[in-house]
């Protein structure tokens, strides 16, 4: 592998690096009073192609592709802008004012730049100003803010994400997270916090065609902001109540003009916890962290470039897993808990990859090549029973050697080019990844470990070393029929191996280890075929419609070894598979000041994969148990009806239910069928009200007052539905100021103080969301 990258780096160097036909793009920017506007980032879509406009507007990009090409103008204060162009021009530009219209969003959602309203599929996109608006500070903060979109974690910052009653219920997630290309492979290696982030795309539905495994719900793609030209930078202060602190400092600079780019930004947070642990009298989940994110770009030619990102995350958690014995308790003494087992959660995450993209006459190629990994454990043992006795404690600290997760991937992607003036759009490309994860986990009973039938003091060890890899071919190509109808279609295959030797014994002190289970070897093969098809059609230049068929598709597996003898080791279960349909219809009107967006989707799922936690192990097995049908109905509505005045509201409805589904209990089988999907709520809605009043135009200063609801329905947090959290509303508000060069804003979430149950374990153990907080933030620009 290493030869063959070398020989293709080799090569894309020696025939890419030289230009062929150029043209010149050029114009002036100004405002709709006629004046200049500077520091106007334009893009040329699917091209290494940017420039920035100077203090009389103007700009000039030079080496440019012949042919059609489509280019973005975005500056601080203005709404985005999208253009298409054909041929060498000198273009006349008028951007309004952000807060009298709406942006024109791009997205890579299908892996090339586009109009995110001419996609056949649904997609929310959250822009760096919404993410702003809405603090978004982690991938769970998406929650409700698309529509049935649920997430949230027990404490330990992995988060569980629903889309469409399509869940991630094991370590193999069903929504699919990548950050700048890169697919954040399971629930071990994927960094959750945001900061510095250009845009994020929530793909709703299967996007097996271009994204492959796991992505059977949907896809969450975050791209942050990379370097350009000009130089920018960024710091930031959050602080708040319990303790809440966040601080950002980043800079983006050329350190050679149009050829090398270097960025750097760092993220540093901490708090002191929500919850008090009455079996010391102490505050017991606070944490502390660091992320850090670099880029190294070269730009060998106006076509082809190399970029460099290192990310790395080191999360610190003084209580992990938050969580009281029942939802009942955790209800009646909200943000209390008694465990005798405390201890530091060490979570070490870096991710690293390098990416060359060639932007041709004849087509683009980009290859990426990504490693991560995850290296996570307890200083000491962390309980395991959630409560005061001392029955079992989880113990995973045995060196380097056991619970770093890593694994290695590699994509090529050709497609054709931004210039393409053809009816006809293509894309395909080739995927492969390798991944290796040893666990080692010990339970330790401690003196009331009879509680769970097992000798005092006496540890049961479990070994899993896991390793798979896999590979896969895509391609996904659309036709213009007719002048508005357009046809896609797409197919992927994905095979994938794995492996899986797992080993345990009994430690007894004064003794020697007593074998539970010899090494014991088990492998598996899975393979998946996953089409594509969809039909748009342009009702004029501002709606559309389309209806899409897509299968989606989760790996298969093989179940861990763990201390429950009830439990089947080593054995396979299938992948799990979907037939889904979707219609929609995307619309834009009043000049860009109304966008309206409606998606109804059925999807159907066979072989779905239940999980079933083993305790006192705390390991998730997984099973094929049953068939599930979701259908629902989404809205999404942005607005600016009035100058400075901003509305957004969306609803999502979700009814996903088992049609046949049989579980085992207390060595029973229990049939469910007619039960609700887990982490799945009916109904999800989100109302938005910002206005912005204009201070001083010169430095775009603004006072903003900003209010929020958020509604989440009935859900259920177990497979027999019996532990349920009832609908809830919660509040957000923030009042400040913003500018060209700073904002400084007053924030509060959960005015109303609503305790709700935001995560729950089948056997009952529950976390609370969290309680009402506020803070001050001060970021400044340049």
């Amino acid at each position: 592998m290493k030869n063959i990258l070398l020989l293709m780096g080799a090569f894309l160097l020696t025939c890419f690096a030289a230009d062929a036909q150029q043209n010149k793009i050029s114009g002036t920017i100004k405002d709709n009073k006629n004046e200049a506007i500077a520091s106007v980032t334009v893009q040329v879509l699917n091209t290494n192609l940017s420039a920035v406009s100077n203090a009389n507007g103007d700009f000039e990009i030079t080496n440019a592709p012949a042919g059609k090409l489509t280019l973005k103008f975005s500056a601080i204060g203005y709404a985005t802008a999208i253009k298409n162009i054909s041929g060498d021009q000198n273009l006349d530009i008028v951007l309004a004012e952000s807060n009298s219209r709406l942006d024109e969003v791009t997205v890579s959602a299908q892996k090339t730049e586009e109009n995110v309203q001419n996609i056949p599929a649904a997609v929310s996109v959250f822009s760096a100003s919404k993410i702003s608006n809405y603090r978004i500070l982690n991938t769970r903060d998406l929650a409700t803010l698309v529509p049935n979109l649920y997430s949230s974690n027990p404490g330990d910052g992995r988060n569980v994400t629903s889309i469409r009653g399509i869940g991630t219920t094991s370590y193999d997630p069903a929504i699919a997270t990548y950050i700048d290309g890169v697919n954040q492979f399971g629930l071990d290696t994927y960094i959750s916090s945001l900061f510095d982030v250009e845009r994020i795309e929530v793909l709703r539905g299967p996007q097996g065609t271009l994204y492959g495994r796991n992505a059977m719900g949907g896809v969450i793609n975050i791209i942050t902001k990379q370097p350009t030209n000009s130089t920018t930078g960024f710091a930031g202060i959050d602080v708040g109540n319990y303790g809440q602190q966040r601080y950002s400092l980043g800079i983006r600079t050329a350190l050679i003009k149009d050829k090398l780019f270097f960025g750097a930004a760092g993220l540093y947070n901490k708090q002191n916890g929500f919850y008090t642990n009455t079996f010391n009298n102490t505050k017991f989940d606070k944490l502390h962290g660091f992320l850090g994110n670099y880029y190294l770009k070269f730009l060998a030619s106006s076509k082809f470039a190399l970029t460099l990102n290192v990310k790395h995350n080191e999360n610190r958690n003084n209580g992990t897993f938050p969580l009281t014995g029942s939802v009942d308790e955790a209800l009646a003494n909200p943000f209390q808990l008694s465990q005798n087992s405390t201890t530091e959660m060490v979570d070490n995450l870096f991710n690293a990859s390098l990416s060359a993209n060639y932007a041709g006459d004849d087509f683009n190629f980009t290859s990426q090549t990504a490693y991560q990994s995850n290296y996570r454990y307890y200083k000491q043992p962390i309980d395991g029973d959630f409560s005061p006795a001392d029955i079992v404690s989880i113990v995973n600290n045995y060196g380097k050697d056991w619970n770093k997760v890593k694994v290695y991937t590699q994509e090529f992607k050709f497609s054709s080019p931004a210039s393409n003036t053809s009816k006809f759009k293509w894309l395909a490309g080739l995927y492969g990844f390798y991944q290796k994860n040893p666990v080692k986990q010990g339970s330790y009973f401690g003196t009331d470990g009879a509680v769970y039938g097992a000798e005092p003091n006496t540890t049961a060890v479990n070994i899993n070393s896991g390793k798979s890899h896999g590979f896969a071919a895509f391609g996904q190509f659309s036709y213009q029929i007719i002048e508005h109808l357009t046809a896609t279609a797409g197919l992927r295959y994905d095979y994938e191996h794995k492996r899986l030797l797992a080993s345990g014994e009994y430690l007894i002190p004064t003794m020697d280890p007593i074998i539970t289970q010899g090494d014991t070897l088990a492998k598996a093969n899975f393979n998946a075929i996953s089409p594509k098809f969809s039909l748009a059609y342009a009702v004029s230049n501002n709606n559309n419609v389309y209806t899409t068929y897509s299968r989606g598709y989760r790996a298969g597996g093989i179940t861990q070894l763990a201390s429950d003898p009830t439990t089947k080791p080593l054995d396979t279960y299938k992948p799990e598979y979907s037939n889904n349909f979707e219609i929609g219809t995307k619309n834009t009107f009043f000049d860009q000041r109304l966008i309206a967006n409606i998606a109804a989707f059925y999807v159907n799922v066979t072989d779905a994969q239940i999980p079933v936690l083993i305790l006192p192990d705390a390991l998730t097995t997984t099973r094929n148990a049953g068939k599930l049908v979701s259908k629902g109905v989404e809205l999404e509505l942005s607005a600016r009806p009035l100058k400075g005045l901003s509305i957004d509201y969306n609803f999502g409805y979700t009814d996903a239910s088992y049609k046949s589904l049989n579980v085992s209990k207390n060595g029973a089988t229990v049939d469910l069928a007619g039960n609700k999907q887990i982490y799945t709520p009916e109904t999800t809605s989100m109302f938005a009200l910002q206005y912005s009043y204009e201070i001083d135009k010169a430095s775009k200063l603004n006072a903003i007052a900003r209010g929020e609801w958020l509604f989440t329905g009935n859900q259920f947090y177990d497979l027999g539905n019996q532990i349920q959290q009832k609908g809830y509303s919660v509040y957000n508000a923030k009042i400040g100021f913003s500018a060209k060069k700073y904002d400084l804003f007053f924030w509060g979430r959960n005015l109303s103080n609503k305790t709700y149950i935001d995560y729950a374990y089948d056997f009952g153990a529950a976390h609370l969301g969290n309680p009402k907080t506020y803070g001050v933030s001060l970021a400044g620009r340049f």
